[in-house]
């Protein structure tokens, strides 16, 4: 006789399971975080403050803008202070797009190392047909099986599980057809895998990476934010010296039209023509150069923050950040030094891999142990000639109870011991890697402080310097107008207050990028702009924080 499957015996046996499910919540992954967010956050404590806006340069002052050689339609100028430059790298640029998503990725990781201790199910549904010939009865066992079960993983190193299953009972007997059975297991570690400290390493260390990745992600954006800022100076500095030489070409053909005068007069020999027009030949050579880094800077810049459009290669630049030397004071030098060992990215990363490290030593202390589990398995089965009616007889008085303990140890365990000494001696390289970032930390920063002085005073050199060449060529046009100088002199002259011109607009320039590295260099370019980002907090390493 076959017996069908009653749907209330299938609804007993999977409640009977149900609790196991209900105990364990279910989380949607969500790999978006808080943390990774970057953006302004408002005035940066002790931060530079943005300089005023200056009024559009005329078109005269700028360079002509070329048009899009392929054809392609271009948008409208890009006015920009420095600021605006940052602000719009951090929403547009590629680069910066790429790497954020390097933190959400190390969180899926972690996820997955949380997930060990998540329960799992099991399942099976058959259709049994055994026909024996035993003996002089021979018997014919047709009917369905079905088994279930919930497993789970705790942080202390216990195994739990719960699991039902009917089938037909072969040889079928006196008792009934089907025999169902409920079981509970129980598995704890009393020494390899016993606690969270070891079973949870794993997931720590995933969150470590995650981490990692949150200071990898901030050493980016700084590196950005401070290519951002010098290439918007040098495409001031490369502006500048565009007019500076304009200026000095126009100086020069003033002085060949005089020179040639003088000549047409008698005032002067024809020799002195050359001189003369050799400078304006050189002016000219000398714009060509300017206006073609001109551009290749501002293709950089360009590409730095990304604006929005269809063509931004052809889109014209304005620039609304004059290079105005901000009136701060620097600290002292012990100082930047200190907040570099708090704020650097990289040495931050550095001793979360330490961490990492600590933990692998954990771990593998945890394999050099002998496994010992302590087992308790619990079952009741039923009996009858229904698959509901043997599930409804588990619920009797008998039952079957075991305990004992499990044991497993390898004699010599060299894998184990040398996993464990590759930990310990990894942790200890790290530690010294940790101190050597310290040191190369320490001299990038006094090296970019020596060179921020340095810039301090070369731009008050220069200006004086240029005071000095103007007069200069002021006191040899005055000397070639009453015949006691030569071109050639006078075009020296010229030359010489052209470079003390460049010089002194590169001096404040290289000052304001001298600032901003030294800032990168210390940790602290971010929170000065009032950039929001991951990783700002230090973290502790094996000295302390």
């Amino acid at each position: 006789m076959r017996t069908r499957w009653p749907i209330s015996g299938v609804r007993v046996l999977l409640a009977s399971l149900a609790g196991g499910c209900l105990c364990c919540s279910c989380a949607v992954m969500d790999t978006r975080s808080p943390e990774d967010a970057i953006g302004p956050k408002g005035t940066g404590p002790n931060g530079v403050p943005a300089p005023a806006p200056a009024p559009t340069p005329s078109a005269d002052a700028r360079p002509a803008q070329a048009p899009a050689s392929d054809g392609t339609r271009t948008e409208g100028p890009l006015s920009l202070t420095v600021t605006q430059a940052t602000l719009l790298a951090l929403e547009n640029n590629r680069s910066l797009v790429v790497e954020r998503l390097n933190p959400q990725i190390e969180r899926t990781l972690e996820q997955e190392q949380r997930a060990v201790f998540d329960p799992f199910l099991t399942g099976q549904v058959a259709g049994e047909h055994d026909k024996v010939a035993a003996g002089t009865t021979p018997y014919d066992v047709r009917g369905e099986s079905l088994a279930v079960g919930v497993q789970d993983l705790l942080p202390t190193g216990t195994t739990l599980g719960l699991s039902g299953a009917t089938a037909p009972v072969v040889p079928p007997g006196d008792a009934g057809q089907y025999a169902s059975r409920l079981a509970f297991t129980a598995t704890q570690s009393l020494l390899r895998g016993l606690g969270p400290a070891v079973n949870l390493a794993s997931v720590r260390q995933a969150g470590i990476d995650v981490k990692m990745s949150q200071y990898e992600l901030r050493g980016f954006v700084q590196g950005l934010v401070a290519q951002v800022e010098e290439t918007y100076w040098d495409f001031v500095l490369a502006e500048r010296q565009i007019e500076i030489v304009t200026q000095s070409l126009d100086l020069a053909e003033k002085q060949l039209q005089e020179t040639r005068e003088r000549i047409h007069v008698g005032a002067l020999a024809q020799s002195e023509l050359a001189a003369a027009e050799a400078e304006v030949a050189l002016r000219r050579e000398g714009l060509i150069n300017a206006r073609s880094d001109w551009a290749k800077i501002k293709l950089n810049l360009l590409r730095l923050v990304n604006p929005p459009g269809d063509a931004p290669w052809g889109r014209d630049v304005v620039l609304q950040s004059p290079p105005v030397i901000p009136s701060i004071t620097l600290d002292e030098v012990a100082s930047h030094v200190a907040l570099a060992l708090q704020m650097r990215p990289d040495l931050n990363q550095a001793r979360l891999l330490w961490q990492r490290d600590d933990l692998d030593v954990v771990k593998t202390k945890n394999g050099l142990l002998p496994k010992l589990d302590l087992f308790v398995a619990l079952g009741k089965t039923g009996y009858a000639d229904s698959f509901g009616g043997s599930v409804q007889k588990t619920g009797g008085d008998n039952y079957d109870a075991i305990v004992g303990l499990a044991f497993e140890a390898p004699p010599l365990n060299r894998a184990a011991e040398a996993r464990r000494l590759r930990a310990v001696l990894t942790r200890q390289q790290a530690r010294e890697a940790i101190h050597n970032l310290a040191q190369l930390i320490e001299v990038d920063v006094r090296i970019a402080y020596l060179e921020l002085a340095r810039s301090q005073e070369q731009v008050a050199a220069t200006a004086a310097t240029g005071r000095l060449q103007e007069q200069k060529l002021q006191s040899e046009t005055e000397k070639f107008h009453l015949g006691k100088s030569t071109s050639l002199l006078v075009a020296q002259a010229q030359r010489d207050l052209l470079a003390s011109r460049i010089s002194e607009v590169q001096a404040v320039v290289g000052y304001l990028k001298a600032m901003v590295e030294i800032y990168r260099l210390e940790g602290s370019l971010l929170e000065r702009q009032g950039i929001a980002g991951p990783g700002r907090e230090p973290v502790r390493g094996p000295d302390g924080p």
